[in-house]
């Protein structure tokens, strides 16, 4: 183990010894002073041994005394062939092919797109999509985003849970910054405890991750990228309210401290203390919450030095009161006046990451990311209580290089995590400390024209887990123009946290059984899934517009589970798989530019989710087979005063979803075997008044859908069926919002 790790750490360094020629292509048909050309192709006659300029025109490439002819192109310009006699640095100006006397081209960036040209199937999110709806947190930052399913976990909390490739969010790793955020105790609310609109774009990976992130990650990644001091407004203030009581502030206030330092102070408050209960079943269609939320970011930046840091603090504080509406916690709580429930979390992180790139060798760089947190969750529903405190620690150190050329490149490093855990479930106390060191590397190649890979693999140490070892492959091939084929195989592996990935079950009656097996967590083994996926993106011109088709498909399968039984009305069962569980995933996608500020988003999605239970193999329950996906949004024309409408409109179909079996139940408790189907409509317009204002309003579930009677036994709350977590679609109805934004 320690000679692997060694090698891992020091390859890079054997690899980087060869001599390097340094250069700059310019413009030469400017007349000021001359612009260095970025993205210029610069290689060795006769070789296979080339570079690309960066943003400022500048190269490195490896330089042996046997090159001397040296071919420099950029597409408009003339290409040059240079000899070169020895290692001296080079600037050198490209001629324009033609002298046009003036060129005004213009694109607008898509809010949401697919990358042609990464290895990984990643679709980038910006902020301008995020403001297509609410976002009032992460968790509701994909209604617009066809690849993740947004429902609500339970008729309790209302808590909203995302999806991806059939999979809940568990088998996502989310990330922030690229430091793993929305694990362990914040499994179940950790998407609520970050504002949207600290959120300054958000890349989706599908299938297996980068080996650099972790081993977690099984069926993808979402990495949420937050506001940067020195990019953000000096001033932004969001202010939202809607019909179901929600009122929320966000204010981020950013400062230049000195030439390097810039700081940032952002506060999220929202709070809900207004009743609902619209179905009449006795219960609050959505909690009473309140919310707390500061963040303090730093930022340096000494580019001339190659150095960038930042550093966060945050302070969390949440609390939910649910239940009959007649709860009133001073003198109910935990006992049979009536039935209620609170959630109160306090949670504190801290997180840091430093980054250097060589000034001299630009393809070099070190980074160091570290990150603590420490979250604590009390709370109780009906009789039951369930309590966790969580404290992580987190470390990663990486190394970035090339070898030979910026055709291939590396990157390796070592990783540390630490967690402990402490749970209460009613009267049992779980406690458990987990310790990982791993080391990862990762090579990636580009031919500069139709392939692209990477192919990662790590090793990792856990004190509960072993040793194991996760490879991961990511390959891009571009058959013809303006396409992408890509293909994905990768390995994952992770610890269940069954009661804090599983909490909706304490808004029940249920009876807890862990059918243990002398596993080292709850008695069980560790979950164990293979992802591979197959992707094909085709970008052409329908009718003189742009336009892109995709389609995708991926397989989970798991050599390991913990299944979640809920087949039994009364219990909910944990145990390890006894045979088969996969999830196989079709999408396709189509993303069309009807007109100048006019765009459709249109897909289909279809799952085949299957597990075998103790009673045989079943769908797994809640998982639709068929979903349909629309998306429009329309912009007038920005004026010279910035005044500009926005409209934008998501409509989502659901198919049918199997119902976990109540065959066991008294007939009046009895559901039928599948769910009916479902649509909603969400819709919003936005008015920018001009660079500073903008104000905006709209409807969620404009179709005013409802499922009746989403708590079995609501009359009975205290009695052995009481279920709220057969939910399959929304509870309020109708629900419409206002807000403004400022900034400065």
């Amino acid at each position: 183990m320690k000679r692997l790790l060694l090698w891992v750490c020091l390859t890079p360094w054997a690899l980087f010894s060869q001599s390097m020629l340094e250069g700059r292509v310019e413009d030469a048909g400017l007349k000021e002073e001359p612009r260095g050309l970025g993205g210029a192709n610069v290689f060795w006659l006769d070789t296979t041994i080339g570079t690309v300029t960066d943003l400022d025109g500048n190269f490195q490439i490896p330089y042996a005394t046997e090159y001397q002819k040296l071919v420099i192109s950029y597409v408009g310009y003339r290409s040059d062939t240079l000899t070169v006699l020895d290692n001296r640095r080079l600037v050198h100006a490209l001629q324009p092919s033609s002298t046009l006397k003036e060129v005004t081209l213009s694109a607008r960036k898509k809010n949401a797109a697919r990358s042609f040209i990464s290895a990984q199937n990643v679709i980038n999110v910006s902020s301008g999509e995020l403001l297509k709806a609410a976002c009032c947190n992460l968790s509701e930052s994909f209604e617009t985003n066809p690849s993740i399913d947004v429902n609500f976990a339970d008729a309790i909390t209302g808590t909203k849970q995302i999806k991806m490739l059939g999979l809940t969010s568990p088998y996502i790793l989310i990330t922030t910054e690229n430091i793993p955020s929305v694990r362990g105790a914040a499994q179940n609310y950790g998407l609520s405890f970050i504002p949207g609109t600290w959120v300054q774009s958000i890349q989706v990976t599908k299938g297996a991750g980068s080996v650099v992130n972790g081993f977690e990650s099984i069926a993808g990644q979402i990495n949420a990228e937050l506001q940067k001091p020195t990019s953000d407004d000096a001033l932004f203030v969001n202010a939202y309210g809607s019909m179901n009581g929600r009122l929320e502030l966000n204010t981020h206030v950013n400062t230049p401290v000195s030439d390097r330092w810039s700081t940032g102070l952002y506060v999220h408050g929202n709070l809900r203390d207004q009743k609902f209960d619209k179905n009449d079943d006795g219960f609050l269609d959505v909690p009473l919450a309140r919310q707390v939320n500061v963040m303090n970011r730093w930022q340096y930046t000494n580019a001339e030095k190659g150095w960038v840091s930042f550093l966060n603090v945050r302070y969390l504080n949440d609390a939910k009161q649910t239940g009959e509406t007649d709860f009133n916690p001073d003198t109910d709580q935990l006992t049979t006046n009536a039935w209620g429930s609170e959630i109160k979390t306090q949670r504190w992180d801290f997180s840091g990451k430093l980054g250097y790139v060589n000034p001299e060798i630009t393809y070099q760089s070190a980074g160091l990311q570290l990150a603590y947190s420490y979250h604590d969750q009390s709370s109780y529903f009906g009789l039951r209580r369930y309590a966790i405190t969580h404290n992580s620690v987190y470390a990663n150190g990486l190394y970035n290089s090339i070898i030979s050329d910026s055709r291939h490149k590396v990157k390796t490093g070592i990783s540390f995590t630490h967690d402990d855990y402490s749970e209460l479930v009613d009267t049992t106390r779980f406690e458990r400390t987990e310790n990982s060191v791993g080391a990862f590397f990762e090579y990636a190649y580009d031919d500069l024209d139709a392939l692209s890979l990477t192919a990662g693999v790590r090793v990792d140490q856990h004190n509960l887990l072993g040793f194991f070892v996760t490879p991961r492959l990511h390959v891009r091939y571009t058959p013809w123009d303006r396409s992408a084929l890509r293909f994905s195989v990768g390995r994952g592996k992770k610890s269940a946290n069954i009661f804090a990935e599983n909490m909706p079950l304490f808004a029940s009656s249920r009876q807890i059984e862990i059918l243990g097996n002398g596993g080292s967590i709850y008695g069980l083994n560790p979950e164990i899934a293979w992802n591979y996926g197959v992707s094909f993106l085709q970008g052409f011109d329908l009718w003189h517009r742009k336009a892109d088709f995709t389609l995708d498909f991926y397989r989970t399968d798991f050599t390991n589970q913990v299944v979640v039984d809920w087949e039994s009305p009364t219990q909910i069962r944990f145990y390890n798989l006894d045979g088969k569980s996969y999830s196989n995933s079709f999408q396709a996608e189509l993303d069309y530019n009807v007109m100048e500020h006019w765009d459709w988003r249109l897909a289909y999605k279809y799952y085949d989710v299957q597990t075998d239970y103790l009673e045989g193999r079943k769908e797994r329950p809640f998982t639709p087979r068929h979903r349909l996906f629309a998306n429009t949004s329309y912009e007038t024309h920005l004026h010279d005063d910035g005044k500009q409408w926005k409209f934008d409109a998501t409509y989502n179909w659901l198919g049918a979803q199997r119902y976990p079996s109540t065959e066991a139940s008294p007939v009046n408790f009895q559901l039928p075997n599948e769910t009916p189907t479902v649509g909603t409509l969400n819709a919003q317009v936005t008015r920018v008044f001009g660079p500073h204002f903008e104000w905006y309003v709209g409807g969620e579930n404009i179709t005013n859908v409802k499922q009746p009677q989403p708590i079995i036994s609501a009359e009975n709350p205290f009695g052995s069926y009481f279920d709220s977590t057969f939910v399959y679609g929304p509870i309020f109805g109708s629900m419409y919002y206002m807000g403004l934004r400022y900034q400065l």
